[in-house]
């Protein structure tokens, strides 16, 4: 992972956890993975990992369990949420920086419906093996 120098490491691990949640990769009920294994593999220090995941806990999209460790929330509502949440803010960055080129909201529109039917086809494609 690329670690942004404009915002804390932790925030941005906040980020790219509540993602992983998100999209299923950390299934909703299931087992996530350790303190020093995240910190290891993400090669930041455990204190880091840990505030994010304490992060996860005040956001209610995980639980701490005595002894057993943390476990992402089942509440498909909250995963929801957040997955809208994230949305949001990527649909907020989009509009900062087209407005920032003098787009407008017409042109975007046809930008992004563009750019969504070519993704739609290369995803299509890449599934299919590329035939």
């Amino acid at each position: 992972m690329q670690f942004d120098t404009s915002s804390p490491i932790w925030v941005q691990l906040v980020e790219e956890f509540s993602r992983r949640i998100v999209i299923g990769e950390w299934a909703a009920g299931a087992r996530m993975p350790g303190v020093r294994e995240l910190a290891s593999d993400l090669g930041v220090n455990p204190n880091t990992a840990q505030r994010a995941l304490a992060e996860l806990e005040r956001l209610e999209l995980c639980r701490s369990e005595r002894a057993s460790g943390r476990y992402v929330t089942s509440d498909d509502a909250r995963i929801d949420e957040v997955r809208d949440d994230l949305a949001s803010g990527a649909a907020h960055e989009f509009i900062r920086r087209v407005r920032g080129l003098g787009m407008t909201q017409d042109k975007a529109r046809e930008l992004l419906d563009k750019r969504w039917d070519d993704h739609d086809h290369t995803t299509a494609h890449a599934h299919d093996g590329g035939v």
